[in-house]
């Protein structure tokens, strides 16, 4: 949707005396201030990209290096196989290969960053689906006899399960949780925070398993079959788990939100530009909207259908994977629901313009997607920096060599499983803050810690389920992860104050409370020894090693 346009200029370094009054006390006013005089994040990623350069060289020199052992018999990009032994060795990105390969990929490097080519294709329909009006009748119909008291704990849980949209979450519904906020007259910021809480704070949460599971668990399995050749992958197995966090999460971000964030943010002065203006000022669904959403629905069901039938249709099925089992079985249905998203916004907003009239062809249906694409250059230019540094720290190989030794330093401290699953846990929080790809990490992590906790009598289930919640609510502390700028951007549009500094203040109370509950709930669920899902317990019932 157009939220990612800035038409207010971004805040200055310096400017923290435009904050509100209420946002300039405490601690979280000392956050803010002090984090509104770093630069934008396009230009952190330039400095990251010299400092990353400077360490690689020194690495490289010092012959900086990490193995494991390794089952699989081509080793991954970047690392050398040698009788069953992966090594990650440091690379220099001044080093010949590496000079060549940013200059020569430059295109490819940019062109290939993963959240790029989801976000420009959610927005291309989004942006058809707002400018129509679409969105703002539907809110509008939806909220009308909707309690404002109880949006917070919607916006929580949906945002969780949104999951299942991959990536789309960010982009299509963290703003409009900030909409529904303001349209039904509370703070949108509020809203923004609490979405972005869950959709990336919460990203452990969910109520059924999904993609993510089925990915995080592939990696699991490859490394329990270091120890147990025959062990396979339940990708039910954190079920339990991640359905209680959304249990656990849904009510803390209701009460940070309405008892912390909202009152800090003060008064909201209704400021937001022309478009939103437009949708805001609207109260009544009139009855040309309502016959468009009609349409808009009768279309929608229509999408639902054909991709349902792409799914279960006899002797077709591109949808899914027939040679694999289980959920698994549903990753080319899961992978396709960016291009459903795609369609659905652009074809019932055409749908809901014609009824209208905001839509009198195709011409108009063009200009809008252009419109939505326009507004993204802001993120793009980040983008462009945030891929090469990316690429680049996959290159140098450090990533991984600093995984890898942090997971063999856990092990040598021969600490009590309990707290050893925390350390796991703590972790993936340091390394989130600076590797976002959650699969990254667990496939540099998990053939250490996997194998070290069977040996423990700890299962691959419980090691995976407690990497989970470390990585999680890190998300919403580190200006380095991908769709920071662009929730920074949504959040512009409402702020013209928003800086670096006030987004992390603004979010800092979600992640340390997760931080609190989230170990709380993993020591609490070894100690009672609870199930983690159909068929898996938190220790194995045969240990390989040491028994618990």
């Amino acid at each position: 949707m157009s939220g990612a346009e800035n038409t207010v200029p971004p805040v200055e370094a310096g400017s923290a005396s435009l904050l509100p009054p209420e946002r300039q006390r405490g601690f979280l006013g000392a956050i803010e201030r002090v984090g509104n005089l770093l630069p934008d994040p396009t230009i952190i990623f330039i400095y990251l990209i010299v400092v990353l350069m400077i360490v690689s060289a020194i690495g490289a020199a010092l012959g900086w290096s990490a193995s494991l052992p390794y089952p699989g018999e081509k080793a991954p990009e970047f690392a050398t196989l040698d009788n069953g032994v992966l090594t990650y060795t440091a690379s220099s990105l001044f080093s010949e290969a590496n000079i060549s390969r940013l200059f020569t990929e430059m295109p490819k490097t940019f062109a290939g960053f993963a959240p790029l080519g989801l976000v420009l294709t959610i927005m291309m329909g989004a942006a058809v689906a707002e400018r129509s009006g679409m969105f703002s009748a539907l809110i509008r119909l939806s909220l009308r006899n909707a309690h404002k008291s109880l949006l917070t704990p919607i916006v929580a849980i949906i945002g969780m399960v949104s999951h299942h949209a991959s990536d789309a979450a960010y982009v299509v519904f963290i703003p409009l949780a900030a909409i529904i906020f303001a349209v039904a007259g509370r703070h949108p910021l509020a809203g923004l925070a609490a979405a972005f809480a869950a959709v990336s704070g919460g990203y452990a949460g969910n109520v059924m398993p999904g993609q993510i599971d089925v990915l995080l668990f592939g990696f699991t399995q490859e490394a329990a079959r270091i120890i147990d050749p025959a062990w396979t992958m339940n990708p039910l197995g954190n079920w339990y788990f991640i359905a209680a966090i959304v249990l656990l999460f849904t009510p803390v971000i209701w009460f940070i939100t309405d008892k912390v964030v909202e009152p800090r943010l003060g008064t909201w002065n209704g400021i937001v530009d022309e478009e939103l203006r437009a949708d805001l000022d609207k109260s009544e669904v009139t009855p040309d909207e309502r016959r468009g959403l009609r349409h808009a629905g009768l279309v929608a069901l229509l999408l639902v259908a054909g991709f349902a039938a792409l799914a279960l249709w006899p002797g077709y099925t591109p949808f899914i994977n027939e040679e694999a089992q289980g959920t698994a079985a549903l990753q080319p249905l899961y992978a396709s629901l960016i291009a459903f998203f795609f369609l659905l916004f652009l074809l019932t907003g055409a749908a809901f313009g014609r009824a209208t009239g905001s839509v009198k062809g195709a011409p108009d249906v063009m200009a809008m997607m252009q419109h939505g694409v326009r507004t993204m250059a802001p993120y793009l230019v980040f983008v462009f920096f945030a891929a090469h540094f990316v690429a680049m720290f996959n290159w140098s190989g450090i990533g991984p060599i600093i995984a890898i030794n942090g997971a063999e330093s856990l092990q040598a401290m021969a600490l009590p499983a309990p707290v050893l699953l925390v350390s796991v846990l703590l972790l993936s929080s340091v390394l989130d803050l600076f590797i976002g790809s959650a699969s990254a990490k667990w496939s540099a992590l998990s053939p250490v810690v996997v194998p070290m906790f069977m040996l423990l009598g700890i299962s691959p289930e419980m090691t995976t389920a407690a990497y989970r919640m470390g990585d999680s609510y890190t998300n919403i502390m580190t200006p380095l992860m991908s769709y920071f700028p662009l929730i920074l951007a949504f959040s512009q549009r409402w702020d013209r104050t928003m800086g670096v500094g006030s987004l992390l203040a603004l979010m800092l109370p979600y992640a340390l409370t997760f931080m609190v509950v989230g170990i709380a709930m993993t020591v609490g669920w070894v100690a009672l020894d609870l199930p983690l899902g159909p068929g898996a317990q938190v220790y194995l019932e045969t240990p390989v090693g040491a028994a618990r």
